[in-house]
């Protein structure tokens, strides 16, 4: 049933087409995004070669240990259940199903579509307010999950130094990668705790962005545009959104991508290799990094290169990198793009399409069971 509008809508202007304030900037917009499509279409090009190598490998994935392969899944699965977890931990009201259901038509959508992970976001922030949870309260919450993950992202290399002090030493070819990712932690978590902790700082900052947003629309003709004062509210409401169940986040968000390491490892363990597990962190956050290049979707191409050739640096074999790094990505990238197909299927059952859905989700409106 069709939902009834909350007020009248207004009558249509129309504004002649020569308007540069109506057309210029969707002109540009749509200029923006062919050259984006063509920048991805050129690169997945260039890696072709190397994508061709890699698939041509896939009937090897017979020789696979069966059991590991089983726990590679297994593992990997318990990473998405973790994502659930986080995002019920920040939206409580949210059931498993919803939260299942977005996080999976989510990933999907960001790893079949160059810079898919905002329109990937955009899809499970649409999917998350049409089962009756309140648009702002899941922007914040989304916000402080977003947090929390990253920041446990990043942490893992300095885990994995920490860890080669007292196993193994760190290659060369991985150094950069560990000591860049340890300070670029130190440095966010710096920042990120005087922004929490103090309002002048971040009072300054909203300053900025409200210049600088008055500036880019006073060249565009616009009005509005950011205020300091509505940073600092939204900082308030994103840690409102955790309050005491931040212990829970956090466990939920490690839990996350340690299993997906793991699954990683298990891999490795599937094609016969024995890795020092301080030294495969380090792949895994490499890859990690690169999966978020928005040129191409999901960072296909950039991870499997990457990945392999980190895997070899950590010392895997090459033909067991190759394959190490095929059947993890057969487990972690395709395996869940017809998982979100379904999931979205199942969503719009009970929920309708969400493009349909009125643009205020109901406040009160219980979730999904």
């Amino acid at each position: 049933m069709s939902p009834i509008p909350d007020q009248i809508p207004e009558p249509t202007i129309s504004v002649p087409s020569g308007d540069p304030t109506s057309t210029g900037p969707n002109r540009w917009k749509v200029v923006w995004r062919i050259l984006f499509l063509l920048v991805s279409v050129i690169t997945l090009y260039g890696l072709l070669p190397q994508l061709l190598d890699l698939f041509g490998e896939i009937p090897k994935l017979r020789e696979l240990n069966p059991i590991w392969f089983v726990a590679t899944v297994t593992l990997e699965c318990g990473s998405f259940v973790c994502q659930w977890r986080l995002t019920r931990t920040a939206l409580p009201q949210v059931s498993w199903f919803v939260a299942g259901t977005a996080q999976l038509a989510s990933n999907a959508v960001a790893k079949t579509v160059p810079g898919g992970a905002a329109v990937g976001a955009a899809t499970g922030y649409r999917m998350l307010s049409v089962s009756g949870v309140n648009r702002g309260n899941v922007g914040a919450g989304l916000a402080a999950t977003s947090i929390i993950s990253n920041g446990v992202l990043l942490a893992m290399p300095l885990v994995a130094i920490l860890g080669s002090i007292v196993s193994a030493p760190v290659p060369s070819g991985l150094a950069v990668v560990a000591w860049g990712g340890a300070l670029l932690f130190l440095a966010l978590f710096a920042t990120a705790f005087v922004l929490v902790r103090f309002d002048r700082p971040l009072h300054a900052l909203g300053r900025l962005v409200e210049r600088l947003g008055g500036w880019t629309n006073a060249k565009l003709h616009r009005t509005g545009g950011p205020k300091a004062a509505e940073l600092i509210h939204q900082r308030d409401v994103m840690i409102d959104a955790l309050g005491s169940r931040w212990e829970v986040a956090l466990a939920a968000a490690v839990g996350n991508w340690g299993l997906d390491y793991l699954a990683l490892v298990a891999c490795l363990y599937a094609v016969g290799a024995t890795p020092r597990l301080s030294l495969i962190l380090l792949a895994y956050g490499a890859a990690a990094v690169l999966s978020m290049i928005p040129i191409t979707p999901g960072g296909l191409g950039f991870v499997e290169a990457g990945l392999t050739a980190a895997l070899i640096a950590a010392g895997v074999n090459g033909d067991s990198a190759v394959l190490a790094t095929l059947a993890y990505r057969l487990v972690s990238y395709w395996l869940p793009i017809p998982a979100g197909l379904v999931a979205t299927i199942l969503f719009r059952r009970r929920y309708g399409r969400v493009d349909s859905q009125p643009e205020g989700a109901a406040p009160g409106a219980p979730a999904g069971v």
